[in-house]
């Protein structure tokens, strides 16, 4: 299969350094593989990303899917032209995690020249599906 990105000279050490200061780096998301045409991260369930009942919480989980989306969208467009940002989210969570980790597996659904539509499956540690979301990016021109 031919990759999806625009550059192939791209790092999880280069992903992970771009989230610094930022809330992906805040609530411990790392990205762990990048493939032909998905990206997956993962992100710790702990104190800063559980609600008051001791679950993960679901804007924690969107918050991920939000994150592995768009930076697979900014690895398909070209930067020097474009930029991405989110359109639209969309996250059912299926089922209550209280430790370990959730992973998120971004796939693109469609890829426009001016929309980007991402599946995003997030599982625990037992690879149990946690939730399910759909992720819209708009692809703008750069202002010059």
């Amino acid at each position: 299969m031919k990759p999806i990105w625009h550059s192939l000279d791209v790092s999880l050490d280069q992903l992970n350094e771009s989230g610094d200061n930022t809330m992906a780096s805040y609530l411990g998301m790392e990205f762990t593989e990048i493939g032909p045409d998905y990206l997956r991260m993962m992100m710790p369930v702990n104190e800063r990303t559980k609600q008051p009942y001791g679950l993960l919480h679901g804007g924690a989980s969107a918050a991920l899917a939000e994150t592995v989306g768009s930076v697979g969208s900014s690895l398909i467009i070209d930067p020097e032209k474009q930029i991405c940002v989110g359109l639209d989210i969309n996250a059912n969570h299926v089922k209550g995690v209280t430790e370990g980790y959730v992973h998120a597996v971004a796939r693109p659904l469609h890829i426009g020249s001016t929309t980007h539509v991402w599946d995003i499956r997030i599982c625990d540690d037992h690879n149990k599906l946690v939730c399910i979301s759909r992720l819209t990016v708009a692809v703008r021109d750069k202002k010059v």
